[in-house]
């Protein structure tokens, strides 16, 4: 059958969507218009077999028009997805996403941005064919919405977003374009430079205005990556910060757990007012320290705080990253004045934070590296099949004052 079915006469993003879904799964159709039918009923009678999975409105068909054979579209046949191709506007999105679109395309994009939405589209598709919401993404884990991922530490320079971009990125191999990772250290992200973005857009932008009262307005302003995730990057200048209250940082969380998977969030060092509203959304998080006392007390402080906070998710997952005999530390030392085991070791390693500087997470480019056999069983303890084992409490003397 006709997997992908577009709609334009502009030859030359038909050459883009051909290249773009090249090595996909069924065939595109392709019809040569710049004008829509009365009804989805005169294309589908077109085609052989079951209905498409996802109809693409290129460039050059009425805006209107198009809008009202999404809609139509979106009553009759739920489960196929709609992208509309469109330049980039506020009012055309809260309108798109009204007619059931389910992505905003731009003229001008690339072949490989047009592969990520279009493999996002299909995955929508096939959710709904196997009877989900028809709002929902395929990947959520239940009705309320996705698993939010806090990665924090109290001390910074321990890795945290090294670690954060590895998760991600780990995530995106079996839920493609059902992870976006959301930098919330406002002043001094590296998201950006972790996954070698360069952001149109920031996380300002997306807790005001449109963005923050409907959901496909909040997906233009995300970033695509070339893994099959999204990012959401911290704002381009620091001061930007005060204008993001704990308040947005809630309600942007909410938006996007009911979009992904998997949202994995970067936070700031510390437990500020932007931490403590992620944590109090989150299912998951993941702490990271270093194998120093500095980082060690701090992970013990920052524990005991949440805990009379009442603000410790229920799945916590503890990381020892750049373990190494040689700090005079053992893992059995770290593990007794936390208070707790430590789930995931990461040794010492050159090749981690060179990937960072590079652009690269390890779990991207596949380098052998003894930290990525860590980072893969750190990824493992997210996925739905794996069943969490309980945190046994430690009795041992605290050793490191």
């Amino acid at each position: 059958m006709s997997r992908f079915v577009l709609i334009t006469a502009n030859t030359d993003f038909e050459r883009r969507v051909r290249m773009a879904t090249v090595g996909m799964p069924g065939s595109l159709q392709y019809f040569q218009a710049d004008y829509l039918p009365q009804g989805p009923e005169e294309v589908l009678r077109q085609l052989l077999g079951e209905p498409p999975e996802v109809f693409i409105l290129g460039p050059g068909l009425p805006a209107d028009d198009a809008l009202k054979f999404a809609a139509v579209m979106d009553l009759q046949y739920p489960e196929i997805s709609m992208i509309l191709v469109a330049g980039e506007s506020s009012e055309v999105a809260i309108q798109a996403m009204r007619a059931g679109v389910r992505d905003l395309l731009d003229p001008t994009a690339e072949v490989d941005h047009i592969r990520v939405i279009v493999e996002r589209a299909s995955l929508a598709s096939a959710g709904r064919r196997r009877g989900l919401a028809p709002s929902s993404s395929e990947h959520h884990e239940h009705s309320a919405g996705g698993r939010i991922i806090a990665v924090i530490s109290p001390k910074g320079g321990v890795g945290k977003t090294t670690v954060a971009t590895n998760i991600a990125v780990g995530l995106g191999k079996f839920a493609p374009m059902g992870v976006v990772i959301v930098d919330l250290d406002l002043q001094f992200g590296d998201v950006a430079s972790g996954l070698m973005l360069e952001p149109e857009h920031t996380i300002t932008d997306a807790v005001v205005g449109a963005a923050s009262q409907d959901s496909m307005v909040l997906k233009t302003y995300l970033t695509v990556h070339p893994g099959g995730i999204y990012a959401l990057c911290a704002p381009k200048n620091p001061v930007e910060m005060d204008r993001i209250s704990g308040e947005n940082v809630s309600h942007l969380l909410s938006q996007l757990r009911q979009e992904f998977q998997y949202v994995v969030v970067d936070t700031a060092p510390g437990l500020g007012e932007h931490v403590l509203a992620t944590l109090d959304m989150a299912s998951d998080a993941v702490w990271i320290c270093g194998m120093d006392v500095p980082s060690i007390r701090g992970l013990r402080t920052g524990n005991q705080i949440l805990a009379e906070l009442n603000l410790l998710p229920d799945r916590r997952h503890v990381v020892l990253n750049m373990a190494d005999r040689k700090s005079g530390l053992t893992l059995q030392d770290v593990e007794a004045t936390i208070g707790a085991p430590v789930d995931v070791v990461l040794p010492r390693s050159r090749t981690l934070p060179f990937s960072t500087n590079k652009g690269v997470p390890l779990l991207q480019d596949g380098t052998r590296d003894p930290a990525t056999k860590g980072l893969r069983q750190l990824v493992e303890r997210f996925k739905p099949n794996w069943e969490e084992r309980p945190h046994k409490k430690l009795h041992r003397r605290a050793v490191v004052q």
